[in-house]
């Protein structure tokens, strides 16, 4: 029995230890992105000091991390604030076990992928909560509070475009999700106007929700370092730290993903110079690109303002599409 499940096992941990440097290598060079994009944006010159065009810029801030000392304030909660770090990375590496990187790369098929992801998810936003409010520090405790807030506004706009497009695949599997989308561009779910004529609408509404639940600009409000100092984050150094840094991105990484599968088209392209990893790394990446392209355009809205965008602008929109998808699947 042990001889039959050993091969899988291997081939489970060979998956683990690749996401887990797919995350970190993202995590890093994400972060070289973040500076050199909007300086190229901005005509100035981003990091150019450390490796050649300050390639090694993310190797040299991993290694000012790693040598930083790990304190615990005074009064904090002293194991939920060691294990909130942890708590935080591991979901997001875990939603990468179930994303289709191609037709044969994934590490495990789940037939439940998508909801396992957004089961995931909800856990680092607890994590982040228990992080803050362990700090035994008022600004933390504000920003942990902002948190649960915003996850709540967002999460459900953001469910209910993602069940609409369930009705229409009838599945929750990525990769059936993906292989639904063949034969062209005009098959991808963002342009399929024969399920619902707000897909397009759909997909910005998407956007935006994944910003919103990624904690990014215009909606960091969990962070927001003019009024909160560094948020739920201000009483953590070192590598500690860095762990919420990396999550953050390998977050962003995570809702490039579902969004190229559920209205990009996954792997697939109508021109077919390029084999479907490549295809799917090419939306990703540019998925990311507009992400940080929109951190350094729009400035960060008032707490209040982003409740409201929420609850009564998206929320309403994203039933209308929900309403609609259910009367044309039905009329099918």
């Amino acid at each position: 029995m042990l001889q039959e499940f050993f091969p899988e096992i291997v081939r489970l941990l060979l998956y683990l230890v690749g996401l887990i440097g797919f995350a970190a290598f993202n995590a890093a060079y994400l972060s070289l992105l973040e500076r050199r994009e909007p300086a190229w944006i901005q005509l100035r010159r981003g990091p150019i000091e450390v490796g050649p065009s300050g390639l090694l810029q993310p190797v040299a801030d991993g290694i000012k991390l790693l040598s930083k000392q790990l304190l615990v304030p005074h009064g904090a909660d002293v194991l939920l604030f060691k294990l909130a770090p942890v708590a935080v990375i591991t979901p997001a590496i875990m939603c990468l076990v179930t994303i289709p990187f191609s037709e044969s790369i994934v590490a495990r098929d789940f037939s439940l992928g998508l909801l396992m992801i957004y089961s995931f998810g909800s856990v680092s936003v607890l994590a982040t909560l228990l992080g803050g409010w362990a700090s035994n520090n008022k600004y933390s405790s504000i920003s942990a509070a902002r948190v649960v807030a915003q996850n709540i506004a967002y999460e459900i706009p953001l469910l209910l475009i993602v069940i609409a497009l369930v009705m229409i695949t009838h599945t929750f599997n990525l990769r059936e999700i993906v292989q639904l989308q063949t034969g062209g561009f005009w098959n991808w779910n963002i342009f399929h106007l024969s399920a619902s004529p707000l897909m397009p609408i759909a997909f910005l509404l998407y956007f935006i929700c994944m910003l919103a639940e990624t904690n990014r600009a215009p909606f960091d409000i969990v962070e927001a370092e003019s009024e909160l100092i560094a948020g739920a984050f201000t009483e953590y150094a070192g590598m500690s730290f860095g762990l919420f840094f990396i999550a953050e991105y390998v977050n962003v990484i995570v809702g490039s993903c579902i969004g190229t599968i559920l209205f990009l088209g996954g792997w697939h392209c109508p021109f077919g110079l390029l084999p479907g990893l490549h295809w799917f790394l090419i939306k990703l990446y540019l998925f990311c690109f507009v992400v940080i392209w929109v951190r350094w355009t729009f400035p960060r809205t008032q707490f209040y303002g982003l409740l409201n965008l929420s609850w009564k602008v998206l929320i309403p929109l994203s039933l209308l599409h929900l309403v609609l998808t259910a009367i044309v699947v039905k009329m099918i």
